[in-house]
């Protein structure tokens, strides 16, 4: 059995990092590359840092950034924001990421980017967002996340954009439906408020959780998850 992830994510706009709240970002929390830092520091299992101005301002990822960022780091790090062709996902390799995150205004990304990305860089390498606003059917979004998988994507994140930020819990119904419908790794985001919710995701089908807020403003920290949830009979690393 694969190990379970928790996974810090650091929404950023330049160098700055912000809180998000139902995917609008206007508080700032503090220093992007401090922060991943200090996450590196304590040997996450992954960390995740999503550019949340790069494809409104129609700009590709700062690269500089990435490569002061992963410079010394021994952790997996996955980007995204801005990615939008061959030539991005390529830098942002070469600059140190270890994934790309695709995402896309509408739910469904540009295919064809997708599938050449999974060709040339293979599926491992590649994560798609997948967006899912409140009311939209738990089914349809699993259809949805299959057919991305069966365009190469390697992972789904999947975000749920009423409970971002708000520290309310997993749409846990959200998750088993998408768990369920593909056998590439799901990455719950969005409502992490404590332990006790990740522990829910993962039950739920989850193979990792993203987390944002409580890491943010609370005591939490990956670690003691990763204690938590072992002690719970959840396989992670420790």
């Amino acid at each position: 059995m694969l190990a379970k992830r928790v996974i810090p994510t650091i929404l950023t706009k330049g160098r700055l990092a912000y809180k998000g709240k139902q995917f609008a970002c206007d508080r700032v929390i503090g220093d992007a590359l401090t922060m991943a830092q200090v996450h590196a520091r304590r040997g996450v299992d992954e960390l995740m840092v999503l550019d949340v101005s790069a494809t409104a301002e129609g700009r590709s990822p700062d690269l500089d950034m990435v490569r002061e960022l992963t410079a010394g780091c021994f952790i997996p790090v996955t980007v995204g924001g801005g990615v939008k062709s061959l030539q991005d996902i390529d830098a942002l390799l070469r600059a140190g990421a270890d994934k790309c995150a695709i995402g896309s205004a509408s739910r469904i990304p540009d295919l064809t980017l997708l599938q050449d990305a999974a060709e040339r860089f293979g599926r491992q390498a590649i994560m798609v967002s997948l967006d899912i606003p409140g009311g939209w059917p738990a089914d349809a979004a699993a259809a949805t996340a299959a057919h991305l998988e069966r365009n190469g994507a390697g992972e789904i994140l999947l975000q749920s954009v009423d409970r971002d930020g708000m520290m309310c819990g997993y749409d846990l119904d959200l998750i088993s439906s998408v768990s369920h419908a593909v056998s590439i790794p799901v990455i719950a985001s969005g409502g992490c408020s404590s332990y006790q919710d990740m522990y829910e995701a993962f039950i739920a089908g989850a193979d990792a959780c993203a987390v944002g807020a409580l890491f943010a403003f609370s005591d939490e920290t990956p670690r003691g998850a990763a204690r938590w949830l072992k002690s719970r009979g959840v396989e992670v690393r420790l």
